[in-house]
């Protein structure tokens, strides 16, 4: 019995360069950034010592309707807008609602919700604490509410693997179509974390850059002055589903998803392995559920946070599985443009993949004022091509807890 192909038939984003994919996608292209100062009353107030993030360009709940946003947490809310967004761009399929299915994720889920209703109890009491409070604070809250919108009873599965989340929740899409549990499935994450708590914590440990002063060239992965990553918030979405499934429906096909790889560093709770065995048995498991091999890889895009110990790290873990090749491949550090969305990142960076491949161009990494030697990948300040011929990508992502996932993106 052949192993069905999985494919992309809708893409949907929501990020901090622009309120939807495309917008997302040509932002990307022309090197911008979605870092900016904060202006909130509470960086003041609670002496931030790092006062910029790339919060999502557009409000999600300027975009919602006004009664939908205020039952749902600001994570829950970027997740509805890209998936409406994609389950449009997929062609609204009409599917028998115990064949659709959602495999979603998030790294932190309803913190907004959760410390504003810690506030409340404080300040106000119990009775004022809203009876929705741990419904939208829960981190299946944005795989719960999907289900509901889009009447998914196949299952609706929440992954919470810190930045490795949504990779692995694409990863686990494409096994659940395979395994017959589903024909389509949402797949993708979310995040909305920009919070006081999460800044000071990320900024105690030393892991956020302090660029204050130039907030759009903060994050600089690869770059040999570069000082930490850059908090970002958005949600990304695919719509998969099988090829056979697609072509019978008659929807557009982006790319396939043709292998995934999930693993554990078991190291440490914050740090990645410095030999990155966890990260390399993760591209080339999803290398091996392709049928490929490293030298069909045309395109990465990397992890690259932009912190001084992850990027070397993740570069000797692709060096492990590429050899000297890695030196060649064109690489994308997408989080130069967008910061760093945790749970949210690796849909979003699999859409970008996805979009470099049916365009045939690795998208550029901004602000690398000089490539650092420990990192010699091959990054590019403008959009490389890639050529005319069949290309295959990873994209790579990796988390607190020792979490890497992978996923391997085949163009059509």
């Amino acid at each position: 019995m052949s192993t069905p192909r999985i494919v992309v038939t809708g893409i949907g984003a929501t990020s901090p360069i622009g309120g939807t994919a495309p917008e997302s996608w040509s932002a990307l292209l022309s090197g911008a950034s979605g870092a900016r100062t904060l202006e909130h009353e509470w960086v003041e107030q609670y002496q931030l010592p790092v006062t910029f993030a790339a919060e999502a360009l557009v409000r999600p709940d300027t975009v919602l309707e006004r009664p939908v946003a205020k039952r749902l947490d600001p994570s829950s809310q970027l997740a509805m807008v890209a998936a409406k967004e994609a389950w449009e761009d997929a062609g609204s399929p009409e599917i028998d609602p115990d064949r659709l299915g959602v495999d979603f994720a998030t790294g932190i889920g309803g913190v907004w919700t959760l410390l504003d209703a810690w506030d409340t109890l404080r300040e106000k009491g119990p009775r004022r604490v809203m009876p929705m409070t741990v419904p939208m604070l829960m981190p299946n809250a944005a795989a719960g509410n999907l289900s509901l919108h889009f009447n998914a009873r196949a299952f609706a599965r929440t992954v919470a693997s810190a930045c490795a989340s949504s990779t692995e929740s694409i990863v686990n899409a494409v096994e659940h179509i395979r395994d017959g549990l589903a024909d389509v499935v949402i797949a993708g994450g979310t995040e909305s974390a920009i919070h006081p708590i999460t800044i000071a914590s990320f900024a105690s440990m030393q892991a956020l850059s302090k660029r204050n002063d130039s907030p759009s060239t903060a994050s600089r992965p690869g770059s040999i002055d570069r000082d930490g990553f850059v908090m970002g918030e958005g949600a990304g979405v695919l719509i998969l589903e099988t090829e056979e499934h697609a072509k019978a429906r008659g929807a557009k096909i982006y790319a396939s998803i043709v292998g995934g790889g999930v693993t554990a560093d078991s190291y440490h709770i914050t740090a990645n392995d410095p030999e990155g065995r966890g990260a390399a048995r993760a591209v080339r498991m999803a290398l091996e559920m392709a049928g490929a091999s490293p030298d069909d890889v045309t395109h990465i895009n990397a992890h690259a946070t932009s912190t001084p110990v992850g990027d070397p790290n993740e570069y000797q873990a692709l060096r492990a599985v590429f050899g000297d090749r890695v030196d060649e491949i064109p690489v994308s550090a997408t989080k130069a443009s967008t910061g760093h969305l945790l749970g949210g990142t690796g849909a979003l960076e699999a859409i970008f993949t996805v979009l470099a491949l049916q365009n045939r161009v690795a998208p550029p990494t901004i602000n690398i004022t000089e490539q650092d030697p420990e990192v010699p990948f091959a990054l590019s300040g403008d959009p490389v091509e890639l050529g005319s011929g069949d290309q295959l990508a990873i994209s790579n992502s990796f988390g607190f807890g020792g979490h890497n996932a992978v996923v391997a993106i085949a163009s059509v």
